[in-house]
């Protein structure tokens, strides 16, 4: 498995208590599969992609990526860990207003010191993937919010990585535009042999996935949901 949780708890002191986000959680995505995390607001999703971020240390169990254990890496080594191996996509897109499409995903190659005539071929292709080519140019004022979604996952996908974490991708865009761009994902994952996890409350795009999970009180539940029924 490229992306697997096991056995994870996070939990965080709440006054006198202690919150538990996750709850003996286990997840395993492989490669060119598209798992969608479904549930209501506060039940520990944004907890999950952030542990499979390594931007949080769970307080138990493992957190395997690419192969390797990376539960107790230090902060240097996760850096590179999600520079090398992971893309992520926020809600928000997240743009540099005063650079172009282009230039938002060169950055990130220069961040992982990919060569410059490298970079810009990979950078042109990816926009390209995204059916952004002749918007290279533009700037994210000039774009709309769905360009701007799709220059945000080309963007991701720039330093080849093997898993994609994307947090409610749809919440900022109308119903058509939030299908287009989740069928963008289907087939970048399947294409890029991709391990994608896809937080969302959208449950008309479900369809689209390989695998539905349910967080609930920080507990993660197969089942309950098919995108045949």
């Amino acid at each position: 498995m490229t992306l697997k949780l096991t056995d994870v708890v996070l939990t965080y002191p709440d006054g006198e208590r202690t919150l538990t986000a996750l709850n003996h959680v286990d997840l395993a995505v492989a490669p060119g599969e598209f798992t969608a995390v479904v549930g209501p607001s506060g039940s520990g999703k944004s907890s999950l992609l952030a542990v499979a971020a390594t931007l949080i240390r769970p307080t138990s169990g493992t957190v395997s990526v690419a192969g390797t254990d990376v539960t107790d890496a230090g902060q240097a080594a996760r850096t590179r860990i999600r520079r090398d191996h992971i893309g992520i996509i926020f809600q928000q897109s997240n743009l540099l207003p005063s650079l172009t499409a282009l230039d938002q995903l060169l950055v990130m190659a220069h961040i992982a010191g990919t060569r410059p005539a490298a970079a810009s071929a990979r950078a042109r292709e990816l926009l390209g993937a995204v059916d952004l080519a002749d918007k290279h140019g533009k700037l994210p004022h000039q774009l709309s919010g769905g360009e701007r979604q799709r220059v945000n996952i080309a963007r991701a996908l720039m330093n080849e990585p093997e898993i994609l974490l994307v947090d409610e991708p749809t919440s900022a865009l109308d119903h058509r535009r939030g299908e287009l761009i989740v069928a963008l994902l289907a087939t970048l994952t399947r294409k890029n042999n991709l391990a994608t996890v896809m937080v969302t409350h959208d449950t008309s795009t479900l369809a689209m996935v390989d695998t539905v999970v349910t967080m609930t009180d920080g507990t993660l539940t197969s089942g309950g949901w098919s995108p045949t029924g």
